[in-house]
C-alpha cells in the first residue's frame, strides 16, 4: 500500500483525497495545510496538521496548492531524501528543492469543490527525475485512473497552455453567449443541445474538419450585422478577433 501525505486542503486536493480514499492501494495518512479551519472537513477522517514538523512518513508527499507558493512550501519541508511531488500543470519540475526526490503529479481536469469527477476518466501526467520514483507514481496514478502518461515539464506547460483555450477561454464564451441570451430574453438552455454537439464533434474528429459558421463561409454581410448587434464592445471585440482567427486559419483572411 502506497502512504500519502497531501499538503494542501484545496480543490485539487479535495478531489484527491476523495479518489484516493476509494482505492485499496493507497492510504493517505495525513492531510497538512497552514489553517485550521480548511482542515476541517478532513479532520473526521484523516489525521491533520498545520506544523510541517508534524508531517507523518510517507512514500510520497503530494503538494497540491497554488502554483505561486509550490517552491516555496517546497523548501519549508523537514524532510531530506523523500518523494516530493506538487500537480500544476506550469510550473517545473526544477522548482521543488533539491533536498528530496521530486516529480509531477498533474491530474488534467478543472475541480470544483461539491461538483463530483470520475477519477477513473481523468488524465494523470507524470514527470520524475529518476525511474525509480515514476514507477512509484505510476503506481500511485493507475489506482485512480486508467488514463496515465509519461509527460515532461516542456511537454505539460504546453498542455496547460492548451487546456486553457478548450477549458477556461470555451467557459468564458459560454459566459458571453448567456449574457446575450439573459439581454434579449432568450433561456440559454436552447442552446445545451448545440453547446453539446459541439464538444461531441470536437471529440470525434479533428476541430479543423468540425468549422462551421459565417466566418469559414466568408459571409461578410452576417459578420457585420452581428457585430453591429452586440451591445458591449467587449463583446465586438471577442467577435471580431474569434473571427479573423478562423479565417486565417482556413486561409480566408479579412
Amino acid at each position: 500500500m502506497i502512504k500519502v501525505v497531501l499538503l494542501g486542503a484545496g480543490n485539487v486536493a479535495t478531489h484527491l483525497f476523495e479518489a484516493f480514499q476509494q482505492s485499496n492501494e493507497i492510504d493517505v495518512v495525513q492531510v497538512y495545510n497552514q489553517s485550521k479551519n480548511r482542515l476541517r472537513s478532513f479532520k473526521e477522517r484523516v489525521s491533520t496538521t498545520t506544523n510541517l514538523k508534524e508531517l507523518k512518513k510517507a512514500d510520497v508527499y503530494i503538494i497540491a496548492i497554488k502554483d505561486d507558493a509550490i517552491e516555496k512550501l517546497s523548501n519549508q519541508l523537514p524532510h531530506t531524501d523523500r518523494l516530493i511531488v506538487h500537480t500544476s500543470g506550469s510550473v517545473s519540475i526544477n522548482s521543488l528543492s533539491k533536498h528530496n526526490r521530486h516529480g509531477v503529479f498533474y491530474p488534467l481536469q478543472t475541480f470544483t469543490k461539491g461538483k463530483e469527477v470520475n477519477f477513473k476518466t481523468i488524465p494523470i501526467c507524470l514527470e520524475t527525475a529518476v525511474i525509480t520514483d515514476y514507477i512509484i507514481l505510476e503506481k500511485l496514478a493507475k489506482a485512480i485512473s486508467q488514463a496515465v502518461y509519461n509527460i515532461n515539464s516542456t511537454q505539460r506547460k504546453a498542455l496547460h497552455v492548451a487546456a486553457i483555450f478548450v477549458n477556461n477561454f470555451v467557459n468564458h464564451l459560454y459566459q458571453k453567449s448567456n449574457e446575450i441570451c439573459e439581454e434579449h430574453k432568450v433561456p440559454f438552455e436552447v442552446l445545451h443541445p448545440l453547446l453539446l454537439e459541439t464538444a461531441q464533434k470536437a471529440l470525434e474528429m479533428n476541430p479543423l474538419k468540425a468549422q462551421t459558421g459565417p466566418a469559414i463561409r466568408k459571409d461578410q454581410k452576417i459578420i457585420e450585422s452581428h457585430i453591429k448587434n452586440l451591445s458591449t464592445q467587449q463583446q465586438k471585440d471577442i467577435y471580431t478577433i474569434l473571427t479573423k482567427s478562423i479565417q486565417e486559419t482556413h486561409g480566408n483572411k479579412l
